[in-house]
């Protein structure tokens, strides 16, 4: 008989050292080939948790992502004057894998009536910086929320952040943002989705320029 699954913290030996690169099975149980443009998931079990309520605290979130898997620690990030939660937080999992899941299921539910949001949580600030991934999409129709944006997207690769543009009550501008892991899936995104109808509505979907870069309009 093969191994038992353990429970709670696995040996020091099961975690990645600096050199290893963690693979993740496909849907067929299969493994894919170790390749770097393969990987589509960060080396990092951290998830970011956004959109939520001021009153969600740890042990919310822990009773939550627990049902997951086995959670090393939750931090919400709070003003450091009054304490108040600033709405978001960092979950970290023992297991990529668990993690991956949380993102699945979890992803959108609702916390305390609030949807939350929830991304990989990357620390490299080069993959932020970067603009070659990030997609700008407009006319977008004032019924697609965060998780129907997220929904039509995620088809073309690996999403680091989708976010919807809403006024201050909650209502959609009709423009939104779908970062992705690599430039190539935010081109196919492009190629794809640009001048399709979504829900009755042709919309725009470009690369995002950030203002900075954008051309001054010539005077002549």
């Amino acid at each position: 008989p093969g191994a038992q699954p353990q429970l709670g913290v696995p040996p020091p030996q099961q975690q990645p050292g600096p050199n290893q690169q963690v693979q993740t099975p496909m849907g067929n149980g299969a493994i894919p080939p170790v390749n770097a443009n393969n990987l589509q998931r960060p080396l990092s079990a951290s998830l970011y948790v956004g959109d939520l309520d001021p009153d969600v605290g740890e042990s919310l979130l822990f009773d939550i992502f627990k049902q997951v898997g086995p959670v090393v620690s939750i931090r919400v990030c709070r003003d450091a004057v009054t304490r108040r939660s600033l709405g978001y937080a960092y979950v970290n999992f023992h297991s990529i894998v668990d993690a991956e899941r949380a993102l699945d299921t979890l992803n959108y539910s609702l916390i305390k009536n609030t949807p939350c949001r929830i991304m990989w949580s990357h620390r490299d600030p080069s993959i932020r910086k970067s603009g070659a991934a990030n997609v700008f999409i407009k006319n977008l129709d004032k019924g697609i929320d965060n998780k129907a944006l997220y929904d039509t997207f995620s088809t073309f690769g690996n999403i680091l952040s989708c976010k919807v543009v809403t006024d201050e009550t909650g209502q959609s501008k009709g423009y939104g943002f779908v970062h992705y892991e690599t430039k190539e899936a935010a081109t196919a995104a492009i190629n794809k989705v640009n001048g399709m109808k979504l829900n009755d509505k042709i919309v725009y979907v470009g690369h995002f320029i950030p203002k900075k870069d954008r051309k001054p309009v010539d005077p002549d």
